[in-house]
């Protein structure tokens, strides 16, 4: 895992910790976070679209007695999956849908990946920096 500060001459705020984490330990490196370090509270989870580097899943857990926060993130190809955290924390659950929705993430173990906010014919992944943006859908064009 790398953490990365604002600044690389003085020491990290804890309160606003990066941690660049393998997808292969991505579960278990939000596994340890949350057991040892305490961060039982799920802020948010979402990605980010790198073109041809593929995804960056992101997600901010903190532990609301220490005022640790962390921001987890992973890389993974295009059409690779990321495990998901749903097991860890029950607020994965909506938001690993709206990733899998919107950017076109599949979450391995997720329990119900069906949409949550788009109509069941949508095409595309709107989040995607590669989607269709002058598209025509019904009623909003």
């Amino acid at each position: 895992m790398e953490a990365t500060g604002e600044d690389p001459k003085r020491p990290p705020d804890i309160r606003h910790l990066a941690l660049t984490v393998p997808v292969e330990r991505w579960r278990e490196a939000v596994g340890v976070v949350r057991d040892s370090l305490g961060c039982r509270y799920f802020c948010h989870l979402t990605a980010v679209d790198w073109k041809a580097e593929g995804f960056e899943v992101v997600c901010r857990v903190e532990n609301l007695e220490t005022h640790l926060g962390l921001t987890l993130k992973t890389r993974l190809a295009r059409e690779a999956p990321c495990p998901s955290l749903t097991g860890l924390y029950r607020g994965a659950l909506w938001m690993e849908r709206e990733c899998h929705e919107l950017f076109g993430i599949r979450f391995d173990g997720h329990p119900d990946l069906r949409r949550l906010l788009l109509p069941e014919d949508w095409e595309g992944y709107p989040l995607r920096k590669d989607y269709a943006v002058d598209t025509p859908h019904p009623p909003y064009r």
